[in-house]
Parts: structure tokens; sequence; C-alpha cells
């Protein structure tokens, strides 16, 4: 695996130069979740390297940045991804983790205001969409959410929530009942469907949703229920409908606001 070690400059975190680093608005995985992405892992620990080590898996590139060099053992021997001893906050130890070039971040340090800031690094500064940040404090969390940062929490979870907000396209089944019949499936609004009926989405028979996250607070949906770009709505579809629903998410409604 590569690796750099990079010294931070604690002059340059707050007062570096503001470049433009406006993005184009694509989705991270491509065009229906093809292609591969770039990922930045800050933290490689339990999470940051199952996470990384689940990306590479996947013919996806990363780099990975720990404050100590031996946080890299946990990572698998045949690891392909960059490792970078450095600290996640700071631009330079990110733009040589190829920020600029980076469809997500994933910012899954042992520390909440770690975590917090280099979210805040990467989205404000360079203007990366896909961000997620490992938030042990739940009041904390719903606040970050509220600044389109996704949160995830527990280890057990984390992997596979990091990974569906890096990349949504490829959002799995959440359970399936043993016909095959009935699924329960997650997926993250898209902007098209801001301010449009939630219920536009439903399928009499064939697609259902079942319930909400926004900003960090699930609930019930009702027929009058307004989406918002990010959130999570979860939803029963029949075995068979799956595309079909994925299609319904990436066409605009044509309904009224």
């Amino acid at each position: 695996m590569a690796e750099r070690s990079l010294t931070p400059d604690p002059c340059r975190i707050g007062t570096a130069r503001r470049r433009s680093y406006a993005r184009s608005p694509c989705p991270v995985s491509g065009v229906g979740g093809v292609g591969n992405v770039h990922v930045v892992v800050v933290g490689c620990g339990r999470v940051g390297s199952g996470l990384a080590a689940t990306l590479v898996g996947q013919g996806h590139t990363v780099a990975v940045i720990d404050r100590k060099k031996s946080a890299f053992r946990r990572l698998p021997e045949d690891f392909s991804g960059q490792t970078i001893v450095g600290v996640g906050f700071d631009r330079n130890t990110l733009i040589a983790a190829g920020i600029e070039r980076a469809d997500a971040l994933a910012a899954v340090t042992n520390g909440d205001n770690s975590n917090i800031l280099i979210a805040r690094t990467a989205r404000e500064f360079f203007k990366i969409d896909r961000v997620v940040a490992r938030i042990y404090d739940q009041r904390r969390a719903a606040i970050y959410e509220r600044l389109g940062i996704s949160t995830v929490a527990t280890v057990g979870w984390a992997i596979e929530r990091v990974m569906r907000r890096i990349k949504p396209d490829d959002a799995g089944i959440e359970w399936v009942d043993p016909s095959a019949k009935v699924c329960l499936v997650e997926r993250i609004m898209p902007a098209a469907w801001a301010g449009h009926a939630l219920a536009g989405l439903e399928v009499d028979g064939e697609i259902r949703i079942v319930a909400l996250t926004r900003l960090g607070v699930a609930q019930l949906v009702s027929s009058a229920t307004l989406a918002q770009e990010g959130d999570v709505v979860w939803l029963a579809v029949a075995g068979d409908r799956i595309d079909a629903l994925d299609q319904r998410l990436g066409t605009a409604p044509g309904g009224h606001h």
C-alpha cells in the first residue's frame, strides 16, 4: 500500500487561501450506479478499516488518513489503497489524499469534534456532496444532519450505513419475506422530488412508504407529507418491483407541488 506522512500546518488550517471548488452535480456512482468512485476515509479504526477494505474490494479507489501509522495494521495485507499519516482536518493532508477529485469522504475517527471538523472542511471548503461523519452524541448528530452531513453511530451498523450514504445508488434490501414477495428497502430522496408529495411514489399493490428519517428524526408519513432532498425513506415493495421503484425515484414527478 502507498503510504505518505505529512506534518499538518496549523496556521494553514484556518487561514489558507480559499480556492474555487464548485463541483458538477453528478451522482456519486455515475449514471445508473455504474462506475468507480474515489473516497477519502479519515480514521483507521474498526469502522474506517472495514469501510476502506469494502470499498477497495468493490473496485473503488480509497485513501485512508490516520494520525498513527500503527492503525494501518488493521487493513488487509493486500490493501491496494493509499495510506497517509496525518491529521484529517488539515487541508494539505486532505489534498494529498485526493480530496480534490474525491466523490465522497467518511470521517470515522473516535472523536466527535474531529469528525465534525473534518466533515465540515470537506463539505464547505472542498464542496464534497457526499460526506458522512460518525457522531456518538445523537443530539449533535441531529444538528449536523440539518447542515447536510449524514451521520452514523454504532460500530455494528456503521460500515453498512456509511456505504449507503457514499453510494446511495447501490442501496440494498433491508428485509425480504420467506416467499420473496415483499421487500423492505431504504432509499435516499433525490433533489428532483423535493417539494413533491411522497405519496406520489406509491403504487397500489406494488410500492408503499413505511416511514422516513428527516434531519436525524424518524417519523411516519401521511398522504400530505412533502419530500425533502436527503430524506431517508423506507418502503415496502413487491419483490419484482424494486427496479420500478428506482426508476420512479430517478424521474422528476409530474404531479403538483
